[in-house]
């Protein structure tokens, strides 16, 4: 595999503070079950469908705000726990009422499946697997006068969270009613990725994440503006894959850049390393050392510009 490997001397080498993520773009065999999933265990609303011959797309969100875009693809395989890609997509919710609720109502959809509960210091967390295989994280994050700092990285870690005394503390049923009237976001992207010393090179130096916690093994993660992650990238179940082949699930991650000028920074620094990318003076889409799509983006991009993507 080629590495990165060029430094960029004349450009800014860090993400803008008010770098967000956007909706993340998933590969689908089966639409309309994907759909319902999405809808009804995580209380998103269809706000764009469209079709053109055998690709069909749907974009879901809470609001005015997409965060996450279903392509009907057939005939690709399933997807590899082993190979790069999706770890899970992390939609951040409010407060801890509208955690419990979502989380509720994911555990009720009989297609998904619980995986677990954590304590992360800086956030907490439910776990959960889709219909055809994708990584959910639902959270909510603690206040950031709360987060420790030490050695220059912020303290994160995995503890207990007991899911049945979180819901029996938090949940109530007009949160739960409220449904897509909640407001969500996707807070951070977890990847598997083969090398991590690679995989620092393209998403650190390169798109310019900051690293924010190197102290899981076989982990990094790192944010723009100080956040405790919007990137996450791990070699747990991936260590030493190659490039992605064509399958279900991930085809793009998207990352929200608060003006042309950031879009310009970060292509004069793929321009530095060589790194083919493509753009539409809205957005501009590269892919990572494994074939993950990643495209970078004005704010508040409507559903009907996510979905032509």
């Amino acid at each position: 595999m080629t590495t990165v490997t060029a430094t960029v001397s004349a450009h800014e080498r860090v993400l803008h503070p008010s770098t967000t993520m956007g909706a993340v773009t998933l590969h689908v065999g089966d639409l309309d079950g994907m759909t319902e999933f999405y809808a009804s265990a995580l209380a998103l609303d269809v706000q764009v469908e469209s079709a053109q011959g055998r690709v069909a797309h749907k974009v879901l969100g809470r609001g005015s705000l997409p965060l996450v875009r279903l392509v009907r693809t057939p005939g690709l395989p399933l997807v590899d726990p082993r190979k790069p890609g999706l770890f899970h997509t992390a939609f951040l919710l409010e407060d801890q009422a509208s955690l419990a609720a979502t989380a509720f109502r994911a555990s009720r959809h009989p297609r998904g499946r619980f995986v677990g509960s954590s304590d992360h210091l800086v956030s907490e967390a439910f776990y959960f697997t889709d219909p055809e295989g994708n990584g959910i994280e639902l959270y909510r994050d603690r206040d950031r006068k709360e987060w420790v700092h030490r050695n220059g990285q912020i303290e994160m870690a995995t503890a207990f969270l007991d899911p049945r005394a979180y819901l029996e503390q938090h949940l109530r049923s007009e949160d739960v009613e409220a449904g897509s009237a909640r407001a969500a976001a996707v807070g951070h992207v977890h990847l598997q990725v083969g090398d991590l010393a690679v995989a620092r090179e393209f998403y650190i130096d390169v798109l310019g994440f900051e690293l924010t916690q190197t102290g899981y093994p076989g982990a990094l993660f790192a944010s723009a503006g100080g956040y405790h992650h919007h990137i996450a990238m791990n070699t747990w179940n991936s260590r030493g894959a190659g490039p992605r082949a064509a399958s279900l699930g991930l085809g793009d991650v998207s990352i929200a850049v608060p003006d042309q000028q950031e879009l310009d920074a970060v292509g004069a620094r793929l321009r530095a390393r060589s790194l083919p990318f493509s753009s539409d003076g809205r957005s501009l889409t590269t892919a990572d050392p494994w074939g993950t799509s990643v495209t970078l983006a004005l704010p508040d991009p409507s559903a009907e510009e996510v979905a032509e993507r």
